[in-house]
């Protein structure tokens, strides 16, 4: 199971977080507009395995306007 973890986290922090920081956008402004707390923006891209809720993950979701069923295919679970 921690596969789908890494596999999650991994996907985020590669396909979203890390444009949002290189277009010069803050950590925190990631969080506030996906509707997280900048702790687990942290959590999400740190080097600790972190096992991501479904709630955090389906806020995300809902603020880039994503079904988390075409989440999970983007991701390829």
């Amino acid at each position: 199971m921690s596969n789908v973890n890494s596999k999650i986290c991994n996907y985020i922090t590669r396909e979203w977080l890390l444009p949002w920081l290189k277009a010069g956008k803050s950590q925190s402004s990631f969080a506030i507009r996906h509707n997280i707390d900048e702790s687990t923006v942290r959590k999400i891209k740190g080097k600790k395995e972190y096992r991501i809720p479904v709630e955090t993950l389906s806020k995300i979701c809902e603020a880039k306007n994503l079904k988390l069923s075409d989440f999970f295919l983007l991701v390829g679970i």
